[in-house]
């Protein structure tokens, strides 16, 4: 089988891949739930390679995720579900449908009138997915209400936790002042405190867990992405280690013969440096 440019190739090679008595046994061993966090992972290191700004990896991460959408496709057609031009169909309808100010008659709205059209159009689709599901014999989707429905829980829990806030910002369940918000934060760091003298290590992570919640929030409250800020936090944590490993290579050292005084000599020097550089 030949490399190809085209998405019937790589479409064929799954096929391949997946096929009985001559497929990969590894991927015909997979299935829905063995792939998925694979399809995860794939979409973090395609925002990894936008955020290291490495086109080249970009290249082969995006490669990579549309292998996942093709993997799920396949074992859909396997099980009857649907196929890979059903996958295609459903999204560029989805964009017609929702774009009729670009591909129908609904023409010079703003902003605010395409989020309000946008919306309604959701709606509708809804609506017309539970009418699809009946005549198709299946069971209505189990249909939650509340203020807080519809966030993933797959989500990275910092970035679930802002978007719970945010639901729940919108009945007022909610602090106006950003400086009670960080109130709030030394009330968790007192109680984890109280924790720690007890020594429960449930109730320990409990409230770990509840400081990391209020501190999303805080976040929020600033227009900060709570993973964007610890993204950052994890960056400048390995910049100043590799500066401490390569202080101490000069000497002919490693970071396990210093002791943790001379690295925290090393790391305050890193961190004046960068501060005087501003």
């Amino acid at each position: 089988m030949k490399p190809s440019r085209e998405i019937e190739g790589l479409i064929a090679i799954m096929a391949a891949l997946r096929t009985p008595g001559i497929g990969c046994p590894w991927d015909l061993e997979q299935d829905f739930d063995s792939i998925a966090p694979y399809t995860v992972e794939e979409a973090y290191e395609v925002a990894d390679a936008i955020a290291r700004d490495d086109k080249l990896d970009l290249k082969d991460e995006l490669g990579d995720l549309l292998l996942q959408v093709v993997f799920h496709a396949r074992m859909a057609e396997e099980e009857g579900s649907f196929a890979f031009p059903d996958v295609v169909e459903a999204i560029t309808s989805k964009l017609i449908r929702r774009h009729p100010h670009v591909f129908g008659d609904a023409r010079d709205l703003s902003p605010a009138e395409v989020r309000a059209l946008w919306h309604r159009i959701k709606a509708e689709e809804k609506a017309a997915k539970a009418v699809a599901r009946e005549a198709a014999g299946l069971p209505p989707q189990a249909v939650d209400h509340g203020v807080l429905a519809g966030v993933p829980h797959t989500l990275p829990a910092l970035t679930r936790a802002w978007k719970l806030q945010a639901r729940a910002s919108t009945v007022g369940f909610d602090w106006n002042d950003a400086r009670l918000v960080l109130d709030k934060i030394r009330e968790e760091t007192a109680e984890i405190d109280e924790a720690l003298a007890g020594g429960d290590k449930a109730a320990i992570h409990e409230e770990i867990g509840d400081l990391l919640f209020v501190v999303a929030n805080l976040a929020r409250h600033t227009d900060a992405d709570p993973e964007g800020c610890l993204a950052a936090a994890n960056a400048k944590f390995e910049r100043r280690f590799k500066a401490i490993e390569e202080a101490l290579e000069a000497q002919g050292r490693t970071a396990k013969d210093a002791s943790l005084d001379e690295m925290e000599g090393l790391w305050q020097a890193v961190k004046q440096r960068e501060k005087a550089a501003g």
